[in-house]
């Protein structure tokens, strides 16, 4: 069963919720501005709250970036109830987890397991489309969605509970069904300690790939994904490297706290959008990546890269089979496909688009 609900989630009258065993499954963006207090407090106060799973550690600790469950807590719950904040795209491990949580749930008989509510919140990367729908094999809880996907976490719950044939209830919270989920105040509470700030987003969607690759994107810095570098990395203010119009790349260098290369000096570049620039960060990382690759032997590509990726097509024009204008064709096409398996999954008036 599934249903999208318009009221906030204290208005909702399911036994499980008011009466029930309650889990919470979320981050620190479950945080209520307009009641001054987190998601798993309104159970807590009404004496039904069980337990809570969310990431261990404090909240912007370098490399604690999952939430664990016990799946024999979750068996005795009667709702689950998930509050994160999505990035929009499909390598953020913390809608990952939501996907395990999703999968492991359709392995329990349907009489014993909870119901699952998903409060929603709107994409901070908004609507716009990046990449390809998976084409091969791809890493575990991974739903088949373009690379920067213009959905948010109920519309991706929604598509993923399809894609497994769940059986439980599924209940989404609308978006727009209380202040603090419609707006962009609680996206300050940054979502993950590798994502600090909306401008993150936009360089997420291609830059997430560096992390399965010699080159560091500035994890461990105040700017991740702004930066990329590497301490094999000769920087010049002569290097003309692949840029789209309106980005430019300044050459600079940083030390990162974590990571690959924590410790050591990387030399590289600050990735700077113009205002109001339309930025297609997966085109512009593998341009990038390909660059790299021809002018230094130290990078390399790690064994996980092609399974995150999951195209074919990309991997060719990386190996430097194919040029990249048959890449941005097979991109684009992929895309167009992508937005109109997304718009059957859009619980919202706007639609998922791609940059024209």
């Amino acid at each position: 069963m599934f249903s999208f609900r318009t009221t906030p989630l204290e208005d909702q009258m399911d036994k499980a919720l008011r009466e029930g065993k309650v889990g919470c499954f979320c981050t620190q963006n479950c945080y209520d501005t307009a009641r001054k207090r987190y998601m798993y407090d309104l159970f807590s106060e009404r004496g039904n709250l069980v337990r809570i799973f969310c990431p261990v550690g404090a909240e912007l600790t370098p490399e604690t970036n999952h939430i664990e469950f016990d799946m024999d807590v979750v068996r005795g719950l009667d709702a689950v109830v998930v509050e994160i904040q999505d990035v929009g795209s499909r390598y953020f491990n913390f809608t990952r987890d939501v996907f395990r949580l999703m999968s492991a749930m359709s392995e329990l008989d349907v009489e014993e397991c909870p119901s699952l509510y998903v409060v929603d919140h709107i994409n901070p990367a908004g609507r716009v489309v990046e990449g390809t729908i998976p084409a091969v094999e791809v890493e575990a809880w991974v739903p088949k969605v373009a690379h920067r996907h213009g959905l948010t976490l109920g519309e991706l719950a929604h598509l993923y509970y399809n894609e497994i044939g769940a059986k439980y209830a599924l209940h989404i919270i609308s978006a727009l069904a209380s202040d603090s989920t419609r707006q962009l105040v609680p996206w300050a509470i940054a979502p993950a300690s590798d994502i600090p700030g909306m401008f993150t987003c936009d360089m997420y969607s291609g830059g997430g790939l560096w992390n399965n690759t010699t080159i560091c994107p500035g994890i461990g810095t105040a700017r991740p994904y702004e930066y990329i570098g590497a301490p094999f990395i000769a920087t010049s203010v002569a290097e003309q490297l692949p840029a789209p119009e309106g980005v430019y790349m300044r050459p600079c260098s940083f030390t990162p706290a974590a990571g690959r290369y924590a410790g050591k000096r990387c030399q590289g570049y600050q990735i700077l959008l113009s205002p109001g620039v339309e930025y297609h960060s997966l085109l512009h990382t593998l341009q990038l990546m390909q660059y790299f690759s021809e002018r230094y032997p130290e990078f390399r590509y790690d064994e996980g890269f092609f399974r995150k990726l999951a195209d074919p097509v990309i991997e060719a024009y990386l190996k430097g089979s194919i040029t990249f204008d048959v890449v941005q064709e097979h991109v684009k096409l992929e895309e167009q496909k992508w937005v109109r398996k997304a718009k059957r999954f859009a619980l919202y008036d706007d639609s998922p688009y791609r940059f024209k």
